[in-house]
């Protein structure tokens, strides 16, 4: 099986684009080298619904990832993000060692859905069709309320209001974060705690939101950007952060960067510019290129592989799910710290970049 980080390969992209000129024969091409499972399609037009799920690997049980609601240019576009989302999610679930395998769904936002409710019971309703295959949950554009509704027509969800079953899973998301810096900044600096430790948050959405109240408790430093003023006043009012352009935030002088926003953002020319010596973040896809985690390992910079320290939420989601234990829940996030501990001593030892080691050992699992 080919070793392939769950990134947007854009390079890989255009290489078989040479060759599959069509977009069906493009992304089919590209679901085979990502190894997929099955992909299926819901056309409801009572509700226009538009969706498509992405099944990537039931080797370690049944599929688990979110439910985004997304406004799609075509629908090339929303199938390209249902099959790198869903490899993802089949590495976050491999690493932690959950009992689920990889997917995600995706349903393409129409203009107006004239009646919400009706649209996620037909969402629902697909999800239920594929008998325990799929369990959805949260994600962007979604919501717990929109769970609940899902609830009504199947059983395979989680993230819902009722029952204490998980809801908003960004605090969890940011504890795994919390986690991770703490075993980069031991491995990395030799320190045992957080106090006076400078990190530069990019973002300050849901996770960078909570990520920064859990290093503000700790005594870390904080430095935060985000485009939305509103969500970076609040850090502010609430941490007392300090505030830098997004334009600068990857020339920032500090201990650690941790991108919380949007993905594919490391790439050569920012990589150059990082003067920090951690970088451990909760956005997806942060390298934008599978070959960049060599990048910051000739620099000396320590990276914690994103869809290892990202996993919090769905470990919280899952483990729930699976058992309804928030203390198993919260224990098995805590061990992000000891798998990245594993994951910098083997490449440390290897000599090998951290990304490279965290694709091997999840596709050991994922086996």
């Amino acid at each position: 099986m080919e070793l392939l980080e769950p990134v947007k390969d854009a390079v890989m992209l255009k290489e078989i684009s040479k060759v599959h000129h069509t977009g069906l024969d493009r992304l089919c091409r590209y679901a085979e080298i990502l190894h997929f499972g099955d992909v299926h399609m819901k056309f409801d037009h009572v509700t226009g619904l538009r969706a498509i799920i992405a099944i990537h690997n039931l080797n370690r049980g049944p599929a688990i990832g979110g439910c985004r609601l997304v406004r799609y240019a075509t629908t090339d576009d929303a199938l390209e993000d249902a099959l790198r989302l869903a490899q993802m999610m089949s590495y976050k679930s491999a690493i932690n060692n959950l009992a689920h395998g990889g997917a995600k769904a995706v349903i393409m936002m129409p203009k107006v859905i004239k009646d919400r409710v009706a649209f996620f019971e037909s969402f629902g309703s697909f999800v239920h069709e594929l008998g325990g295959r799929y369990i959805t949950a949260v994600d962007s554009g979604t919501s717990a309320s929109d769970m609940d509704v899902i609830a009504r027509k199947t059983a395979f969800v989680t993230c819902t209001n009722v029952s204490g079953n998980a809801g908003d899973p960004s605090p969890q998301t940011a504890f795994g974060v919390r986690r991770a810096i703490e075993a980069s900044v031991k491995f990395k600096l030799d320190r045992d705690t957080l106090e006076g430790i400078h990190v530069g948050i990019q973002g300050a959405g849901h996770v960078g939101y909570y990520l920064a109240k859990e290093l503000n408790e700790l005594g870390a430093h904080i430095t935060m950007c985000d485009v939305n003023l509103t969500a970076l006043q609040r850090c502010v009012d609430e941490f007392n952060v300090s505030v830098c352009s997004p334009e600068n935030v990857y020339d920032l002088e500090a201990d650690i960067f941790a991108p919380c926003a949007l993905g594919a953002i490391l790439n050569l020319a920012n990589i150059k510019r990082l003067k920090v010596k951690i970088v451990a973040g909760s956005a997806n896809n942060q390298l934008a290129h599978h070959l960049h985690g060599m990048a910051l390992h000739e620099r000396g910079i320590l990276y914690a592989p994103d869809f290892l320290i990202n996993a919090g939420g769905l470990i919280h989601v899952a483990v729930i799910y699976d058992h309804a234990d928030v203390d198993k829940a919260e224990e098995q996030i805590s061990n992000i710290y000891y798998t990245l501990t594993e994951i910098f001593e083997r490449a440390k030892e290897e000599n090998r970049p951290t990304s490279e080691i965290a694709e091997a050992m999840a596709l050991e699992r994922l086996k």
